[in-house]
């Protein structure tokens, strides 16, 4: 029997983007109490912030230093604080990163994509 494929880098962006745009429409509308007191929002919020995480650390080592504008050791650090933190999970920092580095992610990860689609880095 063959050994599985490694799944390519590039399908990785792409489910972080998708997976940064849930984190938006989740939260669309909402300020930070509301949000904290959604129960299915604000648990599918930050399950789409874990496997954002998740993703990150399948990015190839040439992949983050191409791309070094974004922050791939914190994208994977909240990953590892939601899991392993469930009972102490500061909802003001999730709140921030939801509101201020979210939606700059989803424009650096476009621009990841688009690199990787013009053969720019492979």
């Amino acid at each position: 029997m063959s050994e599985p494929l490694e799944r390519e880098w590039r399908f990785y962006v792409t489910d972080m983007i998708g997976f940064a745009e849930k984190v938006v429409a989740y939260t669309d509308g909402l300020d930070q109490e509301k949000f904290v007191a959604s129960g299915l929002n604000y648990d599918a919020t930050v399950h789409n912030l874990i496997l954002m995480g998740e993703a990150a650390t399948h990015m190839p080592d040439h992949v983050c230093t191409f791309a070094s504008v974004i922050d791939w050791r914190q994208i994977i650090g909240t990953r590892n604080r939601l899991i392993h933190g469930y009972l102490g999970i500061n909802n003001d920092i999730v709140w921030d990163i939801i509101k201020n580095e979210v939606p700059v992610l989803i424009k650096q990860l476009y621009a990841l994509k688009k690199a990787a689609d013009e053969n720019r880095i492979r």
